[in-house]
């Protein structure tokens, strides 16, 4: 009897460091109920032993700085902790990380403050003995785990999840990282005047302030998906105006078969073959054009970055009288290099070849994609005719080297520009060549 009178007054008087030891075990359910919702709301296709290393690695580091770093600091180094081991561990992006880390932390930070006002409200405890007093805080812990995993569970019935493959992700990623530090700051503020604020206004002011940030979030999301919406509309003008010109030479051509038909069997009847070959030449150049624009859609170039400036160079070189042959044959949808570097690159080798091509008496450009399946690697290629027959290939990547005339300060700087980009990864390449007649860049990327 007195033993069981010894551990009830240890349980029962407040100890810091005996709170501590009892509770620690704890941190391995409060580490998987965060597990269970992050994984649920973001969709995240995980394994057992992802989940176990996430549980284990977090719950270890949150114990030891629990005893080696003193609140609120240790609670700063968690949140700054738990982004970085979902993304090491379940390969997740940023945004989606800190998502996976806040929506959890606001569900545990509400549900413990609520449960420790109506224990002061109900048996007169002061915060410092809820905190600080191992049965009183180990209720606390087990009532807060108990109602965030009937919450969880909601969040998995009914299947609600938070869409976080929003582009404009930076903007995103600040703004929740502000609002993170904004509710810590917030939370501890409430839990040293907890006693003195009446429940009313502390509900009031939790709400007010989730609402302020889930209000803000909302305004964020509609904001950055009406740029999304106008960067979709500008592609389909440029896709509707390939349309148009594609409808306009297939009118065209179906309006002249007749008269093709006819100037065939003219030299045929003739036997004039060189006539007919010059001929056929002709009618061709006319089926590539239409078979240009075919290509000149979404579904073909299936990545919106790349359709876009395609599109805008291929109508520039056609205004200027330049013939583009468009050849794809690969899956554009993925891509082993950031598409800001992809697309300033193709664009800066695509503008020398236009620029190059438009003084010449033969005008053409030739755009090649497509996957070299037995080297791994993704080809690039643009080649153009080219009237500076004496251009050196390994002048024109130098600073402030160019074939061009140079009218702007900014000539020489994009093949440099390409060079150093190529420099700084691994896997590209750029391969420089010239015949009698072409100019050839070859872009690589090893997959």
């Amino acid at each position: 009897m007195e033993f069981i009178e010894t551990i009830w007054n240890l349980l029962s008087n407040q100890d810091e460091l005996l709170t501590k030891i009892i509770c620690a075990p704890l941190t391995f359910i409060e580490a998987y109920i965060s597990m269970l919702l992050f994984t649920a709301i973001l969709k995240l296709d995980t394994s057992k032993k992802q989940n176990f290393l996430y549980v284990f690695t977090f719950s270890i580091i949150a114990i030891v700085s629990a005893f080696l770093i003193p609140a609120p600091f240790n609670t700063f180094i968690n949140i700054c902790i738990s982004p970085i081991l979902i993304i090491i561990i379940y390969k997740t992006s940023l945004l989606k990380a800190i998502i996976a880390e806040i929506v959890p932390y606001i569900l545990f930070i509400l549900s413990s403050l609520l449960i420790q006002k109506f224990c002061v409200l109900i048996f007169q405890l002061s915060t410092e003995q809820i905190i600080y007093t191992p049965i009183y805080k180990f209720i606390l812990c087990i009532l807060n785990y108990v109602v965030v995993y009937i919450l969880t569970l909601i969040f998995i019935t009914y299947k609600i999840k938070i869409p976080s493959n929003l582009k404009h992700d930076r903007i995103l990623i600040i703004n929740t990282l502000i609002g993170l530090i904004t509710i810590a700051i917030q939370y501890f503020i409430l839990c040293s005047y907890i006693e003195s604020i009446s429940l009313p206004l502390l509900i009031f002011g939790m709400v007010s302030l989730l609402l302020h940030f889930f209000v803000n979030m909302y305004s964020l999301s509609r904001t950055i998906k009406l740029e999304i919406a106008t960067e979709k509309l500008e592609e389909e003008k440029l896709y509707n105006q390939s349309l148009i010109v594609l409808n306009d030479k297939i009118r065209s051509f179906k309006h002249n078969i007749n008269n093709i038909v006819q100037g065939i069997g003219g030299y045929i009847a003739t036997d004039n073959m060189a006539g007919l070959k010059e001929y056929y030449d002709e009618v061709l150049d006319d089926c590539q054009i239409i078979n240009n624009l075919s290509l000149l859609s979404p579904e073909i170039i299936n990545n919106p970055a790349i359709y876009s400036l395609l599109s805008s160079k291929y109508h520039i070189a056609t205004e200027l009288g330049i013939k583009v042959n468009l050849e794809i044959f690969m899956d554009l949808s993925n891509i082993n290099i950031k598409i800001y570097d992809l697309t300033r690159i193709l664009g800066i080798l695509i503008d020398n070849a236009i620029e190059a091509a438009k003084n010449c008496s033969d005008k053409e450009i030739t755009i090649t994609f497509r996957k070299d399946y037995r080297k791994n690697k993704q080809l690039f290629i643009i080649e153009n005719t080219y009237s500076n027959k004496d251009v050196n290939i390994d002048e024109i990547f130098k600073k402030g080297k160019t074939s061009k005339v140079k009218d702007s300060e900014n000539h020489g700087i994009g093949l440099w520009e390409v060079r150093n980009t190529i420099k700084k990864n691994k896997n590209l390449d750029l391969y420089t060549t010239k015949s009698e007649k072409y100019f050839k860049q070859q872009f690589e990327i090893y997959c």
